[in-house]
């Protein structure tokens, strides 16, 4: 509302919410603060679960940052920008979500508090930027060079992503199935290890206990043979891989077919017949024993391959088909006409085996797999989900590690760290960005104090030793959060990958400006002709009810 010579003018639309300036700031600060605290009690070790149920009672347990958030029903624009944060974390390194939106809420609440003050967003946001640029230089330089082959510094990098979610007791196992993996499906592409993390595919299945969990030189699919009478275990297996179905096609065009006696339908049927012992003939002739098709097939090409002593699979994903023929070497074929004895893939071994209360289909034993599997065991289906979580990041920190071959310490030593050395730099900026950069530097303690906390220790009493380490030079000192002292890091063998920090550190502080620099937020009610339409709507109902009604 505005007035032009004492005449009131409306701008906005009547029942607009509008909240302008500090309110606006305040509201998104603490909208993204309300996130960050949501997750906070997960970080670490020692972190506790949350239980999401959902409106239909599904529940999911879990203390995995990204997937809370995920899960969480949230309303409010400012928070679900914190959300987008953990998301792109997830997405762009898998692990470090809970730290990112924890620096996140920290860097917001230190900016209310200049704000309070009377110093200017724009300047915030500049003095964050810089200290945020003077972050990566400073990880830079305190990262830790990490060799291919050093297995047991790979080992501790998944040990660290795995520590603190359920399949802690089994972290060992899952560790070296995890590097193992990675290890397989690396390439080098131009003197860069390249990995796609995609090629190490998580079957899940309950039964058995976490240790059961194997990691299998090749594919498991969750299928079955299609006919009983087909063989349940092939040695030195040829693979066929096929996207073309075991069937007669249907004609593309519509036809009719006027059959007048019924040695035509005989020979029409002994036709199909033909042609599906063809298909299953060429598969014969070309060496194949094992077949895995995309699509479907046909009963009688089931039997005819049975009596052959092929094993065949149907309906299995195109995901799987891709993987199958990166691990066996096949090549997928669309026509069966073309196929032939070179496209086969090799596999020492294909058998249907019974994992839990169901049958799989395990293809072992492949000379050069570029694509393998991890079986996951676990006692519940919520066990088992969790492993998966933590599988996957520890998979995603361990191929980010061989990617940049460097890593860092854990435990918040490379927080405190940066921390301190902000605070030396600071006082260079002059001006008010100096503040904020000061305040972006204890933004960055709330890491090893949260770790603290929810390890049950003294924060003040954890954070003032820590600071006295790093000022004696011990750049990998941080938290030990199971002996409550202040331990060197590297040895512990608590290690996380120099990518994983970054990103925390740049996409909190992007998040972090782009609130800060919102001063008005406008929320428009339902608009009035949706309102009128739905009154037209209602009117029109009753109407017809009525004339019902008379007839």
């Amino acid at each position: 509302m505005a007035t032009l010579q004492g005449t009131p003018i409306l701008i906005l639309k009547e029942g607009t919410q509008r909240t302008v300036g500090r309110d606006a700031q305040r509201m998104n600060i603490m909208a993204a603060r309300v996130i960050a605290e949501a997750v906070r009690s997960t970080l670490g070790p020692r972190g506790m679960d949350k239980m999401l149920v959902d409106s239909l009672g599904d529940v999911v347990i879990t203390n995995d940052g990204v997937t809370i958030l995920k899960e969480m029903d949230v309303e409010h624009p400012a928070a679900k920008m914190v959300i987008e944060v953990a998301k792109t974390q997830e997405n762009e390194v898998g692990d470090g979500t809970t730290t990112a939106v924890v620096i996140a809420g920290e860097l917001l609440k230190k900016a209310e508090e200049l704000l309070d003050a009377d110093i200017h967003p724009t300047v915030i946001a500049k003095g964050y930027r810089l200290a945020a640029e003077k972050a990566m230089e400073i990880l830079d330089s305190i990262a830790i060079e990490v060799n291919r082959d050093d297995d047991e510094l790979l080992k501790k990098i998944a040990a660290t992503a795995i520590t603190g979610k359920h399949a802690e007791y089994a972290v060992d196992h899952l560790a070296s199935l995890v590097v193992e993996a990675v290890k397989r499906v690396a390439e080098e592409v131009d003197g860069q290890i390249k990995v796609d993390e995609d090629n190490i595919k998580l079957e899940k299945r309950q039964g058995g206990g976490v240790e059961d969990t194997e990691l299998v030189d090749g594919i498991v699919i969750d299928k079955e043979v299609v006919h009983p009478g087909m063989p349940k275990r092939v040695k030195n297996a040829k693979i066929a891989v096929l996207k073309a179905a075991l069937e007669v096609k249907e004609t593309e065009t519509d036809a009719e077919i006027n059959i007048t006696d019924p040695e035509m339908l005989q020979r029409f049927i002994e036709q199909e017949e033909k042609m599906i012992k063809e298909m299953v003939d060429k598969i014969v002739e070309a060496g194949a024993n094992v077949v895995f098709c995309q699509k479907g097939i046909d009963d009688l090409a089931q039997y005819y391959l049975a009596k052959a002593g092929v094993l065949a699979v149907r309906r299995v994903k195109q995901s799987d088909i891709e993987k199958i023929a990166k691990a066996t070497g096949a090549k997928i074929i669309t026509d069966l006409r073309d196929i032939k004895p070179e496209d086969l893939g090799e596999a020492e071994l294909v058998e249907e085996k019974k994992v839990g209360d169901e049958e799989m289909v395990f293809i072992r034993g492949c000379k050069n797999p570029k694509a393998v599997t991890i079986l996951i065991r676990g006692g519940t289906e919520h066990v088992v989900d969790e492993i998966e979580r933590s599988l996957t990041d520890a998979i995603k920190v361990v191929k980010a590690a061989l990617e940049d071959g460097k890593v860092v310490a854990g435990g918040g030593a490379p927080e405190i760290e940066v921390s301190l050395r902000i605070k030396e730099w600071a006082p260079s900026l002059g001006g008010r960005e100096q503040l904020a950069a000061e305040a972006f530097a204890s933004a960055l303690e709330i890491i090893p104090r949260t770790l603290a906390e929810n390890a049950g220790l003294d924060p003040i009493d954890i954070l003032v030793e820590l600071r006295k380490a790093h000022e004696q030079g011990n750049v990998y000192a941080g938290v030990d959060v199971f002996s409550g002292k202040i331990v060197d890091m590297r040895e512990l063998g608590v290690l996380e990958p120099l990518r994983v920090k970054k990103q925390a550190i740049s996409s909190a502080t992007e998040v972090a400006i782009m609130i800060l620099r919102i001063d008005d937020v406008i929320a428009a009610k339902g608009l009035e002709k949706e309102k009128g339409k739905e009154s037209f709507e209602s009117e029109s109902e009753s109407e017809s009810e009525s004339e019902s009604s008379e007839d």
